[in-house]
């Protein structure tokens, strides 16, 4: 997997207007290395601590849109920020992070760099934050309409009505099924095994 490791000032390409140099100071201050990174199924960003001499990790996929760049960066900012606090004596989403999470949610909206509708979105993470990205369901849906390269044809699992066909990109088709708290579930019509998919999930429609 690449990874790219940008100067300070190419980190402002990735984030929204007005942010760049309140994000380098974060940056600087806890002496963080920040790498973007390719897109990865199973997460949007990730933090190591410090150890060893070394400094502060933290990657972000490269693919997100810079509203969601932000919004993952501010995630990963919080768990160095509960470590600087409270070590590995608290759970990595547990109270003390969702906490510092929701201050740092606080902070950016208050400056009203979001749009609207990711604003209103927000309420819902800054009030009880989710551990990861696909316990948000809504507000990565609104998240979405600011993606630059959206696919043609693709729809999100959560546009479809319940028992419409769909299609993987590995040519897999799909019925769609009940929601099952947070993900759908879904039947591959050639084996009638049992899936369970991300709200967000980008498909194909069978036509």
């Amino acid at each position: 997997m690449a990874i790219i490791e940008h100067p300070m000032q190419a980190l402002a390409n990735y984030l929204p207007h007005q942010t760049f140099e309140l994000v380098v100071e974060y940056l600087n201050y806890y002496k963080v290395h920040l790498t973007v990174t390719q897109k990865r199924k199973s997460v949007l960003g990730n933090y190591r601590n410090a150890r060893a001499g070394q400094n502060h990790r933290i990657t972000i996929n490269g693919n997100l849109n810079k509203y969601e760049f932000l919004i993952t960066l501010l995630h990963e900012m919080a768990h160095l920020l509960v470590f600087e606090q409270y070590g590995h004596k608290v759970e990595a989403h547990g109270k003390e992070w969702k906490n510092c999470y929701s201050k740092l949610l606080i902070d950016f909206v208050q400056r009203k760099i979001f749009p609207t509708d990711i604003e209103v979105a927000l309420q819902k993470s800054i009030i009880n934050p989710a551990a990861t990205a696909n316990g948000e369901t809504e507000l990565l849906l609104v998240l979405r309409k600011y993606n630059q390269n959206i696919k043609t044809d693709y729809y999100t699992i959560a546009e479809l009505p319940v028992g419409a066909l769909f299609l993987l990109d590995d040519g897999r088709a799909f019925k769609k099924g009940e929601k099952r708290r947070k993900r759908f579930e879904a039947v591959e019509i050639k084996t009638n095994r049992k899936y369970s998919f991300s709200a967000v999930s980008e498909v194909k429609i069978v036509k």
